[in-house]
């Protein structure tokens, strides 16, 4: 089960969000958690370098992207392995819609597309799309919404 793939910016504010089977009440403390994570470890990190942590039956795979920090977290079926492979699509997915890696300006310039590209790699609690081709023909097919 994949649990969550949370974005922040290097200061810890959470750029974007995604949270299957976690009860609202605890979402609060995972984000803390992560953030508090990524602060301890991520500084000084090579771009793309991934880290593992686990606890009980929980796994986290996180990375740092350009100056946004990826977190990725599984349980079950979804070990490390697993997640590495979900954290590699979506940064590839991410630096494709980018153009680069991003920085935080970037990203929330590009923030549709990315949600959009989230949306079609994680579906529920399962990773869904891991072909680049498939993902960016699906993402091209959505029509833009009125804001």
């Amino acid at each position: 089960m994949l649990l969550a793939v949370l974005i922040s910016n290097s200061e810890g504010n959470i750029l974007t969000e995604r949270f299957n089977g976690v009860p609202a009440e605890e979402r609060s403390h995972w984000r803390c958690f992560l953030v508090k994570l990524g602060a301890d470890n991520l500084k000084g990190a090579r771009n793309e370098e991934l880290f593992v942590a686990s606890h009980k039956s929980v796994y986290v795979v996180y990375t740092m992207i350009g100056d946004v920090y990826l977190y990725v977290v599984g349980k079950d079926e979804y070990d490390e392995l697993a997640l590495a492979e979900v954290i590699f699509i979506i940064t590839t997915s991410i630096r494709d819609v980018c153009q680069k890696p991003p920085t935080e300006r970037l990203f929330l310039d590009k923030y549709g597309r990315i949600c959009l590209c989230l949306d079609e790699i994680v579906w529920k609690v399962v990773l869904e799309n891991t072909e680049k081709e498939r993902i960016n023909r699906l993402i091209s097919l959505k029509p833009p919404t009125p804001v």
